[in-house]
């Protein structure tokens, strides 16, 4: 699925230095009860790349017997919004369009992967790319998020 990477960018407090700060895509996450409560598990997270995983549940499944594309959505969004904050100011979505490949169904492990693709000034383009993560990986869905990273109080 996608590239690999590695990781040695510090998300947090590790045993070898517990007073490494915080990633904010991380800090963000921990905090987004949304995301929590959809069941979401940030699986990786570096400055313009995340991948975020979740299982499609009997509270997803539309009136077709899949699942509904909002959690898709929300899913892909979620990692688009991780890998736009890691390492960074406060960023957030200006805009972002999914096209739907495949039917998601209950209990399949979907994961977003999210790739900055541009990131100029204020403004970045992310692509994410939603996978079935069992057996043979089948595309689901692909999105694209641009982003803003907002002005910090002194530019004001």
């Amino acid at each position: 699925m996608g590239e690999q990477h590695d990781e040695t960018d510090p998300t947090g407090p590790t045993p070898d230095d517990p007073d490494a700060p915080i990633d904010p895509a991380v800090a963000m996450i921990a905090a987004d009860d949304a995301s929590a409560g959809l069941g979401m598990e940030l699986l990786e997270v570096h400055p313009g790349y995340a991948r975020v995983a979740m299982t499609i549940d009997e509270r997803m499944i539309n009136g077709h017997g899949i699942a509904h594309g909002g959690f898709v959505f929300a899913l892909a969004d979620t990692a688009f919004g991780a890998a736009c904050n890691s390492g960074r100011p406060m960023t957030v979505a200006a805009t972002a369009e999914i096209d739907f490949l495949a039917p998601a169904r209950l209990g399949d492990r979907l994961v977003a992967e999210a790739a900055e693709r541009v990131r100029t000034g204020r403004s970045g383009i992310t692509d994410v790319t939603v996978w079935r993560d069992e057996g043979e990986p089948v595309r689901i869905a692909e999105f694209r998020g641009r982003s803003r990273t907002m002005r910090t109080p002194d530019e004001d």
